[in-house]
């Protein structure tokens, strides 16, 4: 695949990204996986393999909230349309009693895209406390706008409904099930030589440690960011979702549970969202060839993952372009993932 690995060859060159781990698969095995350039570039360069561990960024809102509200749901815990404010304090203001779970998911719950509270507030308590006090900036329901504060708030809702902690939740009803070994919020430290480092904080480069300030100051564990995790990893849950909730035979979900979040919930003409997931839209990251039906996500850290259930394949695109920088090589990653799965999805016979 000499195009394939110019491709590569060009981003890294061009400071796209250090390195990267690319995973296509479909619904009964991986059918390529590569590792590209370096894991890290600061502060020093470190050469990569496909075992490498990545700061998912927002793609935990896919792989770990989104899954731990599916699971509220099939257990009768909760419904989508349940109005916020009767699980977390600070929604029963006239303006925001009528955000219902729904409008989280789908992003149209009318919070700011996100919050510098993190600046001012310390610890867990205080920082959610701030974030649930918010204003909004659009009446609920009426536009949508892409929000971090939505799936935080999510997240509360998920250790208030289960009363105990969102990772050990995730854990015990997803990773563990789905033998995502290699998947954790606050890495353990015996991690650390595989974990791609990120970006500058307090003076130190990032390494197991989330990039995102908001799951940063709430202690690295959030419902907007946080998650670490392989490609190989991330495919074991992306094949269970193209097996209709099922992994090595055994359900994880029901599959009117998956039917119901992988479809269209929302569209503006423009944006199209499933529940927690974007679908294939107007100048989309998963490029021009994907079918209508495609979901997937992206996150800051140069991560993405799009699954086409139609030509049932899943591309995992893993890098840490925030080691390079944080905002200059931002525009270049949007244009390379749609050339990245246009080229994918027109030689996947090749790559099988």
């Amino acid at each position: 695949m000499k195009r394939l690995d110019e491709l590569f060859k060009e981003a890294v060159d061009d400071g796209i990204f250090p390195g990267a781990v690319l995973l296509v698969g479909n619904s009964k095995k991986i059918i390529f996986q590569k590792s590209y350039g370096y894991r890290s570039v600061k502060p020093r360069k470190e050469k990569n393999d496909v075992n490498t561990i990545y700061d998912l960024a927002s793609m935990t809102k896919v792989i770990a909230t989104t899954p731990a509200i599916m699971k509220l749901v099939e257990e009768g815990e909760i419904s989508l349309y349940d109005r916020v404010r009767f699980f977390v304090e600070g929604f029963d203001t006239q303006e925001k009693q009528d955000i219902r779970v729904w409008h989280l998911l789908t992003h149209t719950s009318g919070l700011p895209p996100y919050s510098n509270a993190w600046k001012s507030k310390k610890g867990k308590k205080e920082l959610l406390d701030a974030i649930n006090l918010i204003k909004l900036e659009n009446p609920v329901g009426k536009k949508y706008v892409y929000s971090c504060l939505n799936f935080i708030t999510l997240m509360e809702i998920v250790e208030r409904v289960i009363s105990k902690s969102f990772d050990d939740f995730l854990k015990e009803q997803v990773f563990a099930p789905l033998e995502m070994k290699h998947t954790s919020f606050t890495p353990p430290k015996k991690w650390l030589p595989q974990i791609a480092p990120t970006s500058k904080r307090k003076g130190k480069i990032l390494r197991g440690e989330v990039d995102d300030e908001l799951a940063y100051y709430l202690g690295g564990v959030s419902g907007n960011a946080g998650l670490f995790s392989t490609a190989e990893d991330i495919y074991k849950y992306a094949k269970m979702l193209l097996n209709k909730g099922k992994y090595k035979g055994k359900k994880l979900f029901s599959e009117a549970t998956i039917n119901a979040f992988i479809a269209e919930s929302f569209s503006n003409g423009t944006i199209r969202r499933a529940l927690g997931w974007d679908m294939k839209s107007y100048a989309s990251s998963c490029g021009d060839l994907m079918s209508e039906k495609a979901y997937g996500h992206t996150g800051f850290t140069g991560t993405s993952i799009w699954i086409d259930p139609v030509y049932d394949v899943v591309v995992i695109l893993l890098t840490n372009r925030v080691n390079v920088s944080r905002r200059k090589n931002l525009e270049k990653i949007i244009e390379f993932r749609p050339r990245l799965h246009n080229y994918v999805l027109s030689h996947i016979k090749e790559l099988n």
